[in-house]
């Protein structure tokens, strides 16, 4: 019961995450526009259709390469282009078509935009279109960036001050920082926020991942961490419905920010875990916890901290005696990672995998809103899908291992991001399905690449190996909207990328060991060997460690795993 409530309430504000990580899709939307004119309107004209007011010319809009024909009451005689404008020199008759003299000038005073859909954005707020597009492209990478850098700090201070105070801070900066974004008085002042509310997310977002899976236990530890995840997706479809409720930015970002009010409200009952009170020799701390464990789960003899420290101290002791080795304070870096051409080509794989798995997810997401149709629907189906996929790959990594469905998803998804290329443009149902299974199968393995990445090296660097794993899934979240931009150059551009990195990473995971069933490995030695043979490193000599150690070893190697999307 206490594991269940710490459960849901830490994971429930990971919903913030998703909502956070996905809001500029809304938010960063560029509308219809032209150029500005100087003067009252009498008349427009499109091609064929005349109105009274741009108002009802956005609904015939279908290209950016169209022009509207405005005529002012002075009687001059305007073409109104997306970056510039015209001044016909020979306005006699209001025609749409023109042979004679033009004026170019420059869009001096300012924008007309599309409200039909969008009443205001950060584009519309701040002109963010024409030569200065690239400020608009940059919202989203700089976010990213923050994500990066949000989670090297807060994992690091989380090991320093502990994993209950970082949590206070990053939640109640979620909160703060998306309601201050909301009200940023210029671009820089949005991005520079915008850029802070991603560091203190990233940040929860993993030291929430480390707190579960220290008060969960090992039964559940997998389908525990695996359904974080899960809730990040519910955060992304949060954010579709708000969005189609709300229409303008700055509302809806307030909207979106107190979605998760009452966990920042109710944070601070959440108790230290036992392990990181214990790490600190804050025994009697330590004691209350697990006194107040015991009495909302109803067990009448609680565990005692002395005699868990009696064994542990056990076990280190009989560690050392027998292994010398397991007492050396050599400090590995990242070049272990690369030791030998096993390991490295191992090391190359596992990399290749996190940086795909990254692009192909925020890829799927955040093209999501240009399949056509309703965006609002798309983006809601986009988060929905996550939700099974998870539990798909919690069930087969456990029954057919982690290569064997690694392989078939990351092989998958490169097949789906070809056959999206040869549906036609006007089936957009069945292209919304084929990017949702795409999503699917992406999900998938980028959710199974966590626990894999653990298993597949030894405890003397699986830290290390994980983290710069974890590296490059940020990378690959910062190229994310880059590659969504090339779009414009061709419209299957970021698709036939992200089905070469997934046929690429499919085909090298095919030589990765299978690590399902057996133990965790602790030498670089016994590591390089399970990828060597078919045989697992139970058939050899273990390493002088008690039972117990080993058991620890099982039990903790994955909790120093920092998840981050």
């Amino acid at each position: 019961r206490f594991q269940a409530c710490v459960y849901f309430a830490s994971v429930f504000q990971a919903m913030s995450c998703g909502i956070h990580y996905l809001a500029s899709v809304f938010m960063a939307v560029t509308p219809n526009f032209v150029c500005g004119f100087p003067g009252n309107v009498s008349s427009v004209l499109f091609h064929n259709s005349s109105a009274s007011s741009i108002e009802d010319i956005w609904t015939l809009w279908t290209s950016s390469e169209n022009y509207i024909v405005v005529q002012l009451e002075n009687g001059e005689i305007w073409e109104l282009d997306q970056c510039s404008r015209s001044k016909r020199e020979v306005s006699l008759d209001l025609a749409y078509e023109y042979k004679g003299n033009k004026s170019v000038f420059p869009c001096s005073d300012g924008f007309l935009y599309d409200d039909t859909k969008w009443r205001s954005t950060v584009v519309t707020q701040w002109d963010l279109v024409c030569d200065r597009e690239w400020l608009a492209k940059l919202i989203q990478p700089t976010f990213m960036l923050g994500v990066l850098i949000g989670a090297v700090i807060f994992g690091d201070i989380a090991d320093r001050l502990g994993r209950r105070r970082v949590i206070w801070f990053t939640s109640a900066g979620q909160f703060v920082f998306g309601i201050a974004v909301a009200f940023t008085f210029d671009y820089y002042s949005f991005v520079i926020v915008r850029f802070l509310l991603a560091m203190v997310s990233s940040g929860y977002l993993v030291v929430a991942f480390v707190y579960v899976t220290e008060f969960v236990g090992i039964k559940a530890r997998t389908w525990a961490s695996m359904h974080v995840h899960a809730f990040f997706a519910v955060g992304i479809m949060i954010v579709a419905l708000v969005g189609f409720l709300v229409r303008t930015w700055w509302v809806y970002q307030i909207f979106l920010s107190i979605a998760t009010l009452p966990f920042v409200l109710c944070c601070w009952m959440l108790p230290e875990t036992p392990f990181w009170l214990l790490s600190e020799e804050r025994y009697e701390d330590a004691q209350k916890v697990i006194d107040t464990m015991a009495r909302w789960n109803k067990v009448s003899t609680p565990c005692k901290v002395s005699e868990l420290c009696s064994v542990q101290q056990d076990d280190l002791a009989s560690g050392k005696m027998g292994d010398d080795d397991a007492s050396s304070t050599k400090k590995h870096n990242i070049l272990d990672l690369f030791c030998n051409w096993q390991i490295a080509r191992r090391t190359i794989t596992v990399w290749l995998i996190w940086f795909t798995g990254s692009l192909g997810y925020y890829v799927f997401s955040l093209s999501s809103v240009s399949l056509g149709g309703n965006e609002y629907l798309n983006l809601f189906l986009i988060g929905a899908v996550e939700l099974p996929c998870y539990i798909i790959a919690c069930v087969a990594m456990d029954k057919l291992g982690r290569r064997n469905t690694l392989i078939p998803f990351l092989i998958l998804s490169a097949l789906i991001c070809v056959l999206i290329m040869f549906i036609p443009q006007d089936f957009n149902i069945l292209i919304i399905l084929a990017n949702m299974a795409g999503k699917f199968s992406i999900g998938v393995a980028f959710g199974l690449i966590y626990l894999y990445t653990a298993e597949l090296y030894p405890t003397i660097v699986r830290s290390l190996a994980v983290g710069s794993g974890s590296m490059m899934c940020r990378v690959g979240s910062v190229v994310a909207p880059f590659c969504v931009y090339l779009r414009s150059v061709w419209i299957f551009m970021p698709l036939l990328l992200v089905g070469i990195m997934a046929l690429l990473s499919g085909i090298l995971t095919i030589m990765l060991p299978e690590t399902l069933g057996k133990p965790l490995t602790n030498t670089l030695v016994e590591a390089t060997e399970m990828g060597r043979n078919k045989k697992t490193c139970s058939e050899k000599t273990p390493p002088a460690h008690s039972g117990a150690a080993i058991e620890k070893i099982e039990m903790f190697g994955q909790e120093r795993v920092s998840v981050d999307k």
